[in-house]
Protein backbone atom coordinates (compact mmCIF):
# COMPACT_ATOMS: atom_id res chain seq x y z
CA UNK A 1 0.00 0.00 0.00
CA UNK A 2 1.24 3.48 -0.79
CA UNK A 3 0.09 7.08 -0.68
CA UNK A 4 -1.59 8.21 -3.88
CA UNK A 5 0.01 11.52 -4.80
CA UNK A 6 -2.85 12.84 -6.94
CA UNK A 7 -5.51 12.51 -4.24
CA UNK A 8 -3.60 12.29 -0.97
CA UNK A 9 -5.36 8.97 -0.40
CA UNK A 10 -3.95 5.50 0.15
CA UNK A 11 -3.53 3.22 -2.85
CA UNK A 12 -4.73 -0.33 -2.09
CA UNK A 13 -4.16 -1.95 -5.46
CA UNK A 14 -6.35 -3.25 -8.29
CA UNK A 15 -10.11 -3.24 -7.82
CA UNK A 16 -10.22 -6.85 -9.08
CA UNK A 17 -8.95 -8.03 -5.68
CA UNK A 18 -12.46 -7.26 -4.32
CA UNK A 19 -15.02 -9.43 -6.14
CA UNK A 20 -18.30 -7.79 -7.14
CA UNK A 21 -20.84 -8.16 -4.34
CA UNK A 22 -18.20 -8.82 -1.66
CA UNK A 23 -15.85 -7.08 0.73
CA UNK A 24 -12.16 -7.37 1.62
CA UNK A 25 -10.24 -6.09 4.63
CA UNK A 26 -7.13 -3.92 4.30
CA UNK A 27 -4.83 -2.25 6.81
CA UNK A 28 -4.52 1.48 6.09
CA UNK A 29 -2.21 3.50 8.35
CA UNK A 30 -2.77 0.99 11.15
CA UNK A 31 -6.59 1.00 10.79
CA UNK A 32 -8.51 -2.01 9.52
CA UNK A 33 -10.73 -0.93 6.62
CA UNK A 34 -13.36 -3.05 4.86
CA UNK A 35 -13.77 -2.18 1.18
CA UNK A 36 -16.97 -3.33 -0.55
CA UNK A 37 -17.55 -3.54 -4.30
CA UNK A 38 -21.27 -3.27 -4.94
CA UNK A 39 -23.02 -4.96 -7.83
CA UNK A 40 -23.25 -1.62 -9.66
CA UNK A 41 -19.44 -1.36 -9.49
CA UNK A 42 -19.36 1.41 -6.87
CA UNK A 43 -17.13 1.16 -3.80
CA UNK A 44 -17.86 1.73 -0.12
CA UNK A 45 -15.46 1.57 2.82
CA UNK A 46 -16.07 1.22 6.56
CA UNK A 47 -14.14 0.22 9.63
CA UNK A 48 -13.45 -3.51 9.25
CA UNK A 49 -14.11 -4.20 12.95
CA UNK A 50 -17.70 -4.40 14.23
CA UNK A 51 -18.38 -1.94 17.03
CA UNK A 52 -20.39 -4.58 18.91
CA UNK A 53 -17.89 -7.38 19.48
CA UNK A 54 -15.12 -6.89 16.93
CA UNK A 55 -16.57 -9.09 14.19
CA UNK A 56 -15.05 -9.10 10.68
CA UNK A 57 -17.25 -6.65 8.77
CA UNK A 58 -15.63 -7.46 5.39
CA UNK A 59 -17.01 -11.03 5.71
CA UNK A 60 -20.56 -9.78 6.25
CA UNK A 61 -23.63 -10.18 4.07
CA UNK A 62 -23.96 -7.24 1.70
CA UNK A 63 -26.74 -5.49 -0.21
CA UNK A 64 -26.98 -2.05 -1.85
CA UNK A 65 -27.37 -0.19 1.43
CA UNK A 66 -26.11 -2.27 4.36
CA UNK A 67 -23.61 -4.85 5.50
CA UNK A 68 -24.53 -7.33 8.22
CA UNK A 69 -21.83 -8.48 10.64
CA UNK A 70 -21.42 -12.26 10.43
CA UNK A 71 -21.07 -12.70 14.21
CA UNK A 72 -24.20 -11.15 15.72
CA UNK A 73 -26.12 -9.80 12.70
CA UNK A 74 -25.77 -6.10 13.45
CA UNK A 75 -26.52 -4.09 10.30
CA UNK A 76 -24.55 -1.01 9.24
CA UNK A 77 -25.24 1.56 6.54
CA UNK A 78 -22.61 1.46 3.81
CA UNK A 79 -22.93 5.23 3.38
CA UNK A 80 -23.01 6.52 6.96
CA UNK A 81 -21.67 3.63 9.07
CA UNK A 82 -24.69 3.95 11.36
CA UNK A 83 -26.28 0.79 12.73
CA UNK A 84 -29.98 0.09 12.30
CA UNK A 85 -29.78 -2.62 14.99
CA UNK A 86 -28.43 -0.70 17.99
CA UNK A 87 -24.66 -1.15 17.67
CA UNK A 88 -22.34 1.86 17.69
CA UNK A 89 -21.53 3.43 14.31
CA UNK A 90 -18.57 2.44 12.18
CA UNK A 91 -16.09 4.93 10.75
CA UNK A 92 -16.57 5.58 7.03
CA UNK A 93 -13.93 6.29 4.42
CA UNK A 94 -14.08 7.69 0.91
CA UNK A 95 -13.29 4.92 -1.59
CA UNK A 96 -12.68 5.58 -5.27
CA UNK A 97 -10.81 4.31 -8.30
CA UNK A 98 -7.87 6.05 -9.89
CA UNK A 99 -7.34 6.18 -13.67
CA UNK A 100 -5.55 2.81 -13.58
CA UNK A 101 -8.39 0.96 -11.82
CA UNK A 102 -6.75 0.95 -8.39
CA UNK A 103 -8.69 1.44 -5.16
CA UNK A 104 -7.88 4.68 -3.34
CA UNK A 105 -9.00 5.25 0.26
CA UNK A 106 -9.14 8.72 1.80
CA UNK A 107 -9.51 9.26 5.51
CA UNK A 108 -12.16 11.74 6.62
CA UNK A 109 -10.86 14.98 8.11
CA UNK A 110 -10.30 15.08 11.86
Amino acid sequence: MSTHAATGGHLLGPVDQVPVGEGRAFVVDGDQVAVFRLRDGSLRALSAVCSHRGGPIADGTLDRQEVICPLHQHAFSLDSGCSSTGAGPLRTYHASLDDSGNIVIAFPPG
